[in-house]
Order: structure tokens, then C-alpha cells, then sequence
């Protein structure tokens, strides 16, 4: 097993929740189109943290757009080896830029847990979202994740009471992603009273930063979302992106980035 890189994941992540401004986390399907040049335009557009979607046959907890995404990746071939070849290249190119994987069980267990932390670790991942483990059976993944210096960033949803967010935020690390809508991404904006509150009760219970997405499309809703969170989550607007522009995303991704990231970091 190769030595985690000099900046390490836990690091990186720290680092980009502890800039003087509310962190944009941006997420794109990996294989649906030319995947580095369009992660590195998030970059250049101003993105604090990347997220990677691992295509999957069944993605039960997003919308039309990146369900289309992992439909077109999928189609092209994309494999979990693909998928760590893409981290690692963009780990070279970017050596500090914090970098997730999403995606489901399946692909991350199926040649064991150890495997895939190893083979995230070597390609320079930082944190790792499962949709469908949830904190009851940590024991799947996390200790894994964490042997590897990987951090397991868990999902809360309006849903999540007061009895189970501590089983939640246990063992959660690098940062809290809430769900701001209790459904599947890209399709509807919760209203922001809910999310604040939300947001205050959630970091009652933890010292890690709270990031907020699911159903954020615009700049002005990316504001919003700034003053009350740690971070925000734009996926399906970008992805859209991707699939409208084909070659010419980078360019389009990188000016959506840009609003973006003007906004989150204006809004306080």
C-alpha cells in the first residue's frame, strides 16, 4: 500500500471548510463526457471541494439528470477502475483540492471493503458518500475508510430526528451532508427557513461542518444556502451542463462555477 500523498485527506477537507467563506462542493458523474477536462473547469471556475459520482445500474436517490449521466457513463464502459483512474488524475493535477466519491455499496464492497479504501487511498481520494449504508451498518465500509485515512461522509435528511442523529453524526467525518429535501436531487428547492433550522439543530449535535444541497440550481439559491450552512452541493444543474454541451461543457461549467462560487462566498 502506497503513503497517502503529502496533504493528506483529512487535511484537505479541514482546509477547505476553514477558508473565510462557506465551502462550494460541486459534483459531476464520472465517464459522462471528457470527465477531467470538465473537473477541471469546476476547479477554475472556483469550486472549494469536488464530488465524483460513481456510475451504478440502480441510482435510487437521484433525479432525471444524473440518472441520464450514470445511463450515458455506463454505456460508455465506465468501470470502478476507470473511476479510481479519473480521481488519480485529477489528484495529480490538483494536489490540494478536496475530492469525494458518491455512489452505492455495491461497487465499493464487492471485492471487499479493504480493496476499495486501499485503491481510494493510492488514487488520492479524501472522502467517500455511500447512499445505502446507513450508520447501523458502518461496519461495512467505515472502519475501512477510516484505517485508510478516508473520511465517511454521512447524509441527514429533513427526516433525521432528534433519536437519530447521534447515530448519524457518529463516526461521520470531513463533513455532514444534508439532504435538504427529504427525495431524490435536482428536482425542488426546499424552503430556506426549514434549512436553517435544520442546519442549527444538526451542528448542535457535531463540531463538523454542515453541507447543504440536493434541489440548488442557482447562484441565488447557492447565496441563500451560504448564509446558513459550512457548505453547498451543486450537482444535477452542472450534470445538465454535460449533457447539453457535450465538448463545449468545460467552458459552460466553468462560468456556472464561477456565478456560484461568487455568490457562496458574497453571501456573509
Amino acid at each position: 500500500m502506497n503513503e497517502p500523498d503529502t496533504m493528506n485527506a483529512s487535511n484537505r477537507l479541514s482546509a477547505a471548510f476553514a477558508k473565510p467563506h462557506p465551502a462550494l462542493v460541486c459534483f459531476l458523474t464520472a465517464g459522462d463526457g471528457d470527465t477531467a477536462a470538465n473537473l477541471d473547469a469546476l476547479v477554475d471556475g472556483g469550486a472549494d471541494v469536488i464530488e465524483l459520482g460513481m456510475p451504478f445500474t440502480d441510482p435510487m436517490a437521484d433525479g432525471p439528470a444524473i440518472q441520464a449521466a450514470n445511463i450515458r457513463s455506463l454505456g460508455k464502459g465506465t468501470t470502478t477502475a476507470d473511476v479510481l483512474s479519473i480521481a488519480s488524475g485529477f489528484r495529480q493535477r490538483h494536489p490540494d483540492v478536496p475530492l469525494v466519491l458518491m455512489g452505492y455499496a455495491n461497487p465499493m464492497v464487492r471485492r471487499g471493503p479493504e480493496w476499495f479504501a486501499s485503491a481510494a487511498m493510492n488514487a488520492g481520494v479524501d472522502g467517500v458518500i455511500c447512499v445505502d449504508i446507513p450508520p447501523e451498518e458502518d461496519d461495512a465500509l467505515g472502519p475501512s475508510l477510516r484505517d485508510a485515512g478516508i473520511a465517511p461522509i454521512r447524509l441527514a435528511t429533513p427526516t433525521t430526528d432528534d433519536r437519530r442523529l447521534p447515530a448519524v453524526v457518529e463516526g461521520s467525518e470531513g463533513f455532514l451532508y444534508y439532504v435538504a429535501v427529504a427525495g431524490i436531487t435536482g428536482m425542488q428547492q426546499a424552503a430556506i427557513e426549514s434549512i436553517e433550522a435544520n442546519v442549527a439543530r444538526i451542528k448542535q449535535a457535531t463540531d463538523i461542518p454542515v453541507a447543504v444541497g440536493f434541489g440548488v440550481r442557482t447562484p441565488e439559491q447557492a447565496g441563500e444556502i451560504a448564509r446558513v450552512a459550512d457548505g453547498v452541493v451543486v450537482g444535477s444543474a452542472l450534470v445538465e451542463l454535460v449533457a447539453e454541451h457535450g465538448a463545449d461543457a468545460p467552458a459552460r461549467l466553468r462560468e456556472l462555477t464561477s456565478k456560484l462560487a461568487g455568490a457562496v462566498r458574497s453571501a456573509r
